[in-house]
Order: C-alpha cells, then sequence, then structure tokens
C-alpha cells in the first residue's frame, strides 16, 4: 500500500475507496453544520470491503523482520507504550512503581527507551506527575465517566477538568456510544469538541486528546470508519481503539481501518491525527505487526511516539524479556521484569 493518500475518488487497497467528497480543512463547518448534514457526509464513505480489509491486514502480518529491524523495532515499540493501570485497586504506591519502570523500564539495561506515557484514573494523575519528577514521560488520564461512559456532560467535563489541573498531558475520553449506534452523530462531534475545550491549560498550552471508540462495540468496520471521521472533525489529536474494558480490543484489522483514515484525513485537510491500538497485544511480535501496519498503511510520519501509541500493561514485559534476547542470545528467567 502507498504511504501518500490516492487522489480523491481513487480506492484505498484493502479496503475501500477514499471519500471523494471528504471536506478540506476550510469545509468542515459545512459538514457539521446540522446532524442531517454530518449524517449525509458519513453515510456517503464508501462502505468497507470487509474480507479485503481482514485480508490485506493479514497479509501485513506475514512480513518477516530480521535481527537488526527487529532490534530497533522493539526499541520503538517500547517508546510507544502508554503503560497503563487502570484498576479499582490501583494504589499511590502501585501508579509510583508503574511511573518507576516507565523511566526504567529495564534497571539493569539503561540503553532501553522510557516508554512514551503511564495512563491513569483521574484521581492517580497527581501521583503519577510527582513520581515522574520532570521525566520525558507523558501523564495520561482517562476521562469522561471512563470506561462507559455513562454520565451527563457536566459530569466528564467536571473529570477531564480534574485531570488536566492534576497535571495530565493527555486526555483518553470515551464517546458516547448510545449516541453514535443511535445515529446522533451530532451529539457526539459537539460532546468531543467540549471536551477538547476542557484540555486548554492556563496560559494557552493544552493536553493532548486521544478519544476511543470501543469498537468492539461499534458493531461493524463502516461504523468504525464514521467514528473515525467523527473523532478526526472534532480535534482528536489521537483515535484510539478501545478501553481494554470490553471482550473485542484492538485486532490489526481495525487499526489498519483506522490508520487508512488517519492517512485519508491527513491528504485531504492537511492535519496528521495518531492512532493508538489499546486491549489485547501482549507479544512483541503482535507489536511488530502493528508497526508493520504504520508503515505500510499511513507511512513512516506515524512511525514515532508522537503519532502512534499501544495502550498495554503486560506488553512492555515481553519486549523487555525479547529484547535481552537479542542482546545476550538468551531468555531470561521469569523474575527478570517486574509483575504489574
Amino acid at each position: 500500500m502507498p504511504t501518500t493518500a490516492p487522489s480523491p475518488g481513487a480506492p484505498s487497497e484493502g479496503s475501500a475507496s477514499r471519500p471523494g467528497d471528504a471536506p478540506s480543512a476550510g469545509g468542515l463547518a459545512d459538514v457539521t453544520a446540522s446532524d442531517s448534514a454530518l449524517r449525509r457526509f458519513l453515510h456517503g464513505l464508501p462502505g468497507v470491503d470487509a474480507v479485503g480489509l481482514e485480508a490485506r491486514a493479514a497479509a501485513l502480518g506475514t512480513r518477516s523482520i530480521k535481527t537488526t529491524a527487529k532490534a530497533y523495532a522493539i526499541d520503538l515499540a517500547i517508546s510507544m507504550i502508554d503503560l497503563t493501570t487502570l484498576e479499582g485497586a490501583d494504589t499511590p504506591g502501585k501508579v509510583r512503581a508503574l511511573a518507576a519502570k516507565a523511566v526504567h523500564p529495564d534497571p539493569t539495561d539503561r540503553t532501553a527507551p522510557m516508554t512514551a506515557a503511564v495512563c491513569v484514573y483521574p484521581d492517580m494523575a497527581a501521583t503519577a506527575k510527582a513520581a515522574l519528577n520532570g521525566a520525558d514521560v507523558k501523564v495520561a488520564s482517562v476521562a469522561t465517566a471512563f470506561p462507559a461512559g455513562r454520565a451527563a456532560l457536566p459530569v466528564k467535563l467536571a473529570d477531564v477538568r480534574d485531570a488536566v489541573a492534576a497535571g495530565a498531558d493527555e486526555i483518553d475520553m470515551v464517546i458516547d456510544r448510545g449516541a453514535f449506534l443511535s445515529g446522533r452523530y451530532l451529539s457526539v462531534f459537539e460532546e468531543i469538541q467540549a471536551v477538547k475545550a476542557e484540555c486548554v491549560r492556563p496560559g494557552g498550552t493544552a493536553a493532548r486528546l486521544k478519544v476511543i471508540f470501543e469498537t468492539g462495540e461499534l458493531s461493524t468496520y463502516d461504523n468504525i470508519r464514521r467514528a473515525s471521521w467523527i473523532g478526526m472533525m472534532a480535534g482528536a489529536d489521537f483515535i484510539k481503539t478501545s478501553t481494554g474494558k470490553v471482550a473485542v480490543n484492538a485486532t490489526p484489522a481495525n487499526t489498519l481501518l483506522m490508520l487508512e483514515a488517519v492517512r485519508d484525513f491527513r491528504a485531504q485537510t492537511g492535519v496528521q491525527v495518531g492512532v493508538k491500538p489499546a486491549g489485547g497485544i501482549r507479544s512483541t511480535k503482535d507489536a511488530i505487526k502493528f508497526l508493520v501496519l504504520v508503515n505500510e498503511t499511513a507511512g513512516a510520519d506515524w512511525l514515532d511516539s508522537h503519532w502512534f501509541r499501544f495502550g498495554a500493561s503486560s506488553l512492555l514485559n515481553d519486549l523487555l524479556m525479547q529484547r535481552q534476547k537479542l542482546s545476550t542470545g538468551r531468555y531470561s528467567g521469569p523474575d527478570y521484569v517486574t509483575v504489574d
């Protein structure tokens, strides 16, 4: 697949033709002026060829990565991880330990890169920020009544304000899937915009916004494509597959579809948006498959932690063990990595 988007109307390999009527940056206001206008645009997007999409994702997953490239890919994947703990039993001690691991993933090898971020609940954002102590690791906080998103808008916005005030550098919000699935697309769009506005800090800097679709609940690839365009048009800095709290989370196919969407969106508007698959990515082999998807679909511009992330907890341990295997020629014992 080419790394640059085809001209409007040309087919996008493996899924469906790109939207010929996709708006330019200056034309978004017309598309989102009313619920009916937004619905016409979204339902005018070409349907996704599910068989072609899944076949393309499967084919890219068979690419062979040799030793030197594998070592580079492992370090790149480590640098893209949002090291995550989102459990009811989270404690300040666990968050501080996670922050320490994010800064020094392998205490025996200080050449290992830091992770991109530590992802926690809003009430743990200040603890994570203090524990990182100025290290070049972001604090990401879930918000908007994560993971279900079942709360009134003022409650969701207060959740975001609390996280930003506590020092969160990034906000991971969940969309209202009930509104989306009932066709109230403008409501979803406006809620994302409202959350985006709350990400702005005093002084004008802003936390980056990741918009979670919960793809496992959207039922169809067409819905994932529509949600991707809603998120991007509403100002998402990242579009994210999942919360990690449902049965079906990130898959190569739904991530490929979202990578095609961000590629096409930049071609049409000049605005680059990141992608974050989350949930179920546990092995080095899986992570490398996703990096191949990025390179072959969106292109090298997205092969950076500013534009691509993994939402994961256990993935880091496997990457570290594979990293040591490449370095020493042998696998470590079970006590080589911490159990999070």
